[in-house]
């Protein structure tokens, strides 16, 4: 039984799957957005995150646990100096996995895109249009 066991295994064992999360995760640094599939992206989303929130801290130890689980100083020095940064001020949440409609070809498997979230989506408020409350309404 499975219980307790946190995590997909992807079909691969455990070192090949710890490369495609480094793999996919430098690739996501370089390029901010990337199509994989959605297991693997919700999968990486998870060990993306961390990373994030580890360069947050910008010491000389989390640089080197960084080092540790990419094992690649480009990437860790784009995480640290270009991405952290840019979610200085936010809490977590700092990527989103989109479906995508168009499935795999070959195993029809399904797709989707994982970008880092650059932009806030907050609503404008000054758009809204101003609320009338009459005085003289009776029940």
């Amino acid at each position: 039984m499975r219980h307790l066991r946190r995590g997909r295994q992807l079909g691969r064992n455990q070192d090949h799957r710890i490369a495609l999360f480094r793999n996919l995760t430098r690739a996501l640094f370089t390029h901010r957005r990337i199509i994989t599939g959605l297991e693997k992206a919700k999968e990486v989303r998870i060990f993306a995150e961390k990373l994030i929130t580890l360069a947050k801290k910008d010491t000389l130890h989390s640089r080197r646990l960084a080092l540790s689980r990419l094992r690649d100083k480009e990437a860790v020095e784009l995480l640290f100096k270009e991405i952290a940064p840019l979610f200085a001020n936010r809490a977590g949440g700092y990527t989103r996995v989109l479906k995508r409609e168009e499935r795999r070809l070959g195993d029809g498997g399904q797709t989707a895109f994982l970008e880092l979230v650059l932009e806030s989506r907050t609503k404008d408020v000054s758009t809204a249009a101003p609320v009338i409350i009459d005085a003289d309404v009776k029940k």
